[in-house]
This record gives C-alpha cells, sequence and structure tokens, in this order.
C-alpha cells in the first residue's frame, strides 16, 4: 500500500505499469551459487587427488605483478545480496518452504535499487486534502468507475451479496488502489521485498512478508513471474501485501486460485472480505458531511471521540443538506481541513475503510468516489484553498518551537498527528483564535516571531 503524507495521505503510486517477466541478472550465478549451498550445507568436502594424478606444470614464466584494485561498490552489495539471500533461504526452508520453491525463485531474486531509493526518498512537501481528493476523485475515476462496475457487474454484485459491502465501495477501493487494474506496478514482489529485507531499514517487516509470499507461491496460488506490485510489496489489483493475502483473499471463480491480478471475481470478493472481517456494518453508510454548531469544540473532531448519531444531533450538528443524520451508534467528526473546511460524520465502516489505508483522506476519497459512482453529489463545503500547502521542514519547525513554547508535540518529525494537532490546540487557544489544530504559514509566522 502507498505511503502517506499530511493528514495520513497516502503518497500514489508511479503512474505507469508495465508487467515484465524478469531474466536472470549477471549477478544472480553468484546468487545461485550461495542457494545451492545453503539448501546442500556445504558440508562434503571434496576427495583429495593422489599425488601421481597431478601433472607437472610447465616452467614458469614470469609476468608482471597484476595492480591491487578494491571492488566496486555495486559488486560488494551484490555479493552482499548473495550472501543475505543464502541466509534467508535456510530460515525459509526452517519455516517449512519447499525447498523446489525456495531454489527456484530465491535464486532468480535480484537487487533492486529503485526501490531502495523509493523506500528512503520522503516528499518536500505535503498534500493538502482538497489537493489529494482532487486527483483520487476526478470525473475520470468515477466515470471509469461507473464502466468498471457495469463491465464486472456479476462478479461485483456477487460479493457485495456475499459480504455485505455495497457495490460502489468495491469499485471505489479497486479504484483507489490501482486505477480499476491499470497501475498496480511492475516490481516483482519477491525482489521488491529481499532488497528491502536487504538493504535493513524495515529488515524484520520485510523478512516476514518475503516469507509470506513464499509461502503464497509454494501453495500455488499465482506463478512467481505474475506476482508483480508495487516497490513496497503491495500486489496486484487490491494492492494486498503478502500476509493480507495470506489471511483475506478469496477464490471467488472456483478455479482453485486466489488470484488477485487476472480474477475480476476474485479481486471483487478479496476487497468485500477485507473489509467485512475489518468490522464492516451491512446496511450503513460510511458517513455524511455535515454542519457544525457555532463553538464547536475541534479537540472532540478525533477518531477517538465516538458517540451515537442521535447524540451529536443533540448538540447542534447538522447534515449539511437539512436530512436528518443517518442512525450511527459509533460515528466520530472529521474536520482535514481543520474549521474552514467540510466537515464529517463519519461510522464503523468509515473505520473499517481505515484498515485499509490508515488515512482520513484516504478514506474520505473511498467514500466520496463511492458515492458519485452512485450518480451522488461530492463535497458541499467549499475547502480553503487560499490556504498554501506545508512542507515537511516547515511543520518540522512548527512541531520544535510548539514545543519550545511548552506545546507538546512529541519528536518532531514534519508529520501531522494527533500530538501535534493537540499542541496546536492549546496554542491556538492562548491566542484566542478558533483551536482546529490546523496548521497554515500564519500559524508558523507567529511561532517564529520573537
Amino acid at each position: 500500500m502507498p505511503g502517506t503524507g499530511q493528514w495520513g495521505m497516502p503518497i500514489s503510486l508511479a503512474p505507469h505499469f508495465a508487467r515484465r517477466f524478469l531474466q536472470v541478472a549477471p549477478h544472480s550465478a553468484l546468487t545461485a551459487l550461495a542457494l545451492a549451498c545453503a539448501l546442500s550445507g556445504c558440508a562434503t568436502s571434496p576427495a583429495p587427488i593422489p599425488p601421481a594424478a597431478i601433472p607437472t606444470p610447465p616452467p614458469a614464466t614470469p609476468i608482471a605483478a597484476a595492480p591491487v584494485t578494491s571492488p566496486a561498490p555495486q559488486d560488494t552489495e551484490q555479493a552482499g545480496f548473495a550472501t543475505w539471500i543464502a541466509g534467508f533461504s535456510r530460515e525459509a526452508l526452517a519455516a517449512g518452504i519447499r525447498p523446489a520453491t525456495v531454489q527456484q525463485v530465491l535464486a532468480h531474486a535480484t537487487l533492486q535499487p529503485r526501490v531502495i531509493e523509493l523506500d528512503r526518498a520522503q516528499p518536500e512537501f505535503n498534500r493538502t486534502p482538497w489537493a489529494y481528493l482532487d486527483s483520487a476523485v476526478s470525473a475520470q475515476r468515477i466515470a471509469q468507475g461507473q464502466a468498471k462496475r457495469a463491465e464486472h457487474q456479476a462478479a461485483i454484485d456477487a460479493a457485495a451479496t456475499r459480504y455485505g459491502v455495497h457495490s460502489s465501495i468495491i469499485t471505489a477501493i479497486w479504484g483507489m488502489e490501482s486505477n480499476y487494474g491499470s497501475n498496480f506496478g511492475s516490481f516483482r514482489a519477491v525482489d521488491a521485498l529481499a532488497t528491502l529485507g536487504f538493504e535493513g531499514r524495515r529488515a524484520a517487516w520485510a523478512r516476514s512478508e518475503l516469507l509470506a509470499a513464499l509461502r503464497i507461491l509454494d501453495q500455488g496460488d499465482i506463478s512467481d513471474e505474475r506476482m508483480v506490485g508495487s516497490w513496497a510489496g503491495a500486489m496486484g489489483n487490491t494492492q494486498f501485501l503478502p500476509s493480507v493475502f495470506l489471511a483475506y483473499a478469496v477464490d471467488a471463480d472456483g478455479d482453485g486460485h486466489r488470484d488477485i491480478w487476472g480474477s475480476i471475481p476474485d479481486v471483487a470478493a478479496s476487497t468485500a472480505n477485507f473489509l467485512a472481517r475489518m468490522g464492516w456494518q451491512a446496511g450503513q453508510p460510511w458517513g455524511v458531511e455535515v454542519r457544525l454548531p457555532p463553538g464547536f469544540d475541534y479537540a472532540r473532531a478525533e477518531q477517538n471521540v465516538r458517540q451515537a448519531a442521535a447524540q451529536w444531533a443533540a448538540e447542534g450538528v447538522q447534515g449539511v443538506d437539512g436530512q436528518p443524520l443517518p442512525t450511527l451508534e459509533a460515528a466520530s467528526i472529521a474536520t482535514p481541513a481543520g474549521a474552514r473546511g467540510p466537515a464529517f460524520l463519519v461510522g464503523p465502516n468509515f473505520r473499517a475503510i481505515l484498515r485499509y489505508n490508515n488515512s482520513v483522506s484516504y478514506a474520505l476519497a473511498v467514500g466520496l468516489l463511492a458515492r458519485q459512482i452512485d450518480g451522488g453529489s461530492g463535497v458541499a463545503t467549499a475547502w480553503p484553498r487560499d490556504l498554501a500547502p506545508l512542507s515537511r521542514s516547515q511543520m518540522q519547525q512548527i512541531q520544535t518551537l510548539l514545543n519550545q513554547r511548552g506545546f507538546n508535540t512529541g519528536t518532531p518529525d514534519g508529520v501531522m498527528g494527533p500530538a501535534t494537532r493537540a499542541g496546536l490546540r492549546q496554542y491556538q487557544q492562548s491566542l484566542g483564535t478558533v483551536a482546529d489544530g490546523y496548521p497554515t504559514t500564519e500559524l508558523l509566522q507567529r511561532l517564529a516571531a520573537p
């Protein structure tokens, strides 16, 4: 799944998909040799050669000594990767993966420098909620979602009926995750995860996911060359990580394989099954846009503040369209752009979507895309588009300055979260302004002023 930016917003995958069959790289001979050693144990030494069988060498001809050179950095890295593969192969065998799978798959593993680059890269500028939604819920994606749902109506409706998840939600997640199958990545999953495991920043996680990927291949759900996805190991139309695949992927077409790459029945059922297992409530909406009462305490606009929609209504929260609030027993208020932007009352189904990608903007995008695939409207309240996005360094500066003034935000990391919003609210209260916890360049300037 994509990484996240401001407000936990996902960073979209690279906009080009090209399925390919990877050929063995030049260094793979070294990998294969190390792997063969891992499989055999390299415990047997060769038999000694009798002295009589050793031919007498001809007289030596003096030659100039070759200059001593150090191995190139890339050669050292490739050798290290081969050693890592050999070690991981022993782990996989000990975990019960068949030797044939280990040898056939890991012998072809290739180090992907681009994966390391993407893993280490962090965009300097955070996207505002409206900029993210403009792209994620575009007119083109809405129209394409309507067309895709109609094209695959039988498969999507079957999944919706079986798991109680509305067909438009299934379609919207498909659109968000892989642009309806046109953009689910071109990295061989084994290569991506092996590279991340070798690189080390997230070694334990990557090793666990690589082992899960080998289990999928061992079970025969998909072939190695077809197991492709993003640089982070998320795979197929649904962008499931291998561990998520093992737990939630479904064989809906009955062919004996769980295929989230090429079978739309499997794609739709796997998506719906995941949401159902995450607490989706059949027949309930994900949420509704609302109007907040004057003097609303924005400290209560957090996902951990939950109460019945009837209680919110008693406190003055109203549907933006004038309609009664839906019946939701554990509803929260979301204000992704602070007091100047739209507000939403969201329930258990919104939180189920968050389990797919823990980003309020992502979950809003899924809900709004689904609503408009169904022919409904978008957001009624205007976004504060005059507010400039803050860079990560600016956010880190805000966090540092708030900490210096005694408004604790935790360790400055340039990422907006609950602790930063709480510190900002306290600072805004000290100024006598609306304490919505939304960071702006104006607040940064006031914090930086002597």
